[in-house]
């Protein structure tokens, strides 16, 4: 079942991807939510769940970001709505990653997150206008998730965590190409950047609920 649905959402995610591209608004409507509801039931239905809690937490955060993509994909602008549902997501993988181990230092994460994101909100500060407390508060939020699901894979040293942080690393390579496609410079085939990042990091956060 977790083979058909992972397969079933990347028929999806790569349908959505070309529709974004050839400004299908229709078929987007479809496909984007699709692929992410494909993804929830790769978090939802592992025979093995790490714990309930963790599978419980996924889920939610999956949830979240579900209703950011919709929020993103309206025709009317709403960014700020996307922004707080993608918010709430990543404070909801916060707990996830800490639900088995509690909150982990995990300096070989922390210091090259800090220096990351440092270098980005001052390249995209200028450009933030009346967002800049939203977005800081953004990046905060994605560099905690960011950084505890690499505290969760140092603890655990097991597939499922690497699988975890994996896909944190891509959340936050697709939120720093959207911000950057949004604020600063226009990306070429934004579409294949931004979701070719945001759908695999999705999948492999809810693979890791079935253990490994």
């Amino acid at each position: 079942m977790i083979a058909a649905l992972s397969l079933a959402a990347l028929v999806s995610a790569c349908v959505q991807i070309v529709a974004a591209e050839r400004g299908a608004v229709r078929l987007t409507y479809v496909a984007k939510p699709l692929t992410t509801v494909l993804i929830l039931g790769v978090a939802l239905l592992p025979e093995s769940p790490v714990s309930l809690r963790y599978q419980l937490l996924v889920a939610a955060g999956l949830v979240f970001s579900l209703a950011g993509d919709v929020f993103l994909m309206l025709p009317s602008d709403r960014f700020r709505e996307g922004l707080g549902s993608f918010l709430v997501a990543h404070l909801v993988y916060v707990a996830a990653f800490t639900s088995t181990n509690g909150f982990a230092l995990a300096p070989f994460v922390l210091l090259p997150l800090l220096v990351g994101a440092g270098v980005m909100f001052r390249a995209l500060l200028p450009h933030l206008g009346a967002l800049k407390l939203p977005v800081a508060v953004y990046v905060v939020a994605i560099g905690v998730m960011l950084w505890q699901a690499g505290g969760q894979w140092s603890h655990a040293g097991s597939l499922w965590a690497a699988r975890a942080f994996l896909g944190a690393i891509l959340f936050a390579a697709s939120d720093s190409l959207l911000a950057w496609n949004r604020f600063r410079t226009p990306l070429r085939h934004e579409a294949r950047w931004v979701l070719g990042t945001y759908f695999p990091a999705q999948w492999l956060i809810a693979l890791s609920v079935g253990g490994g």
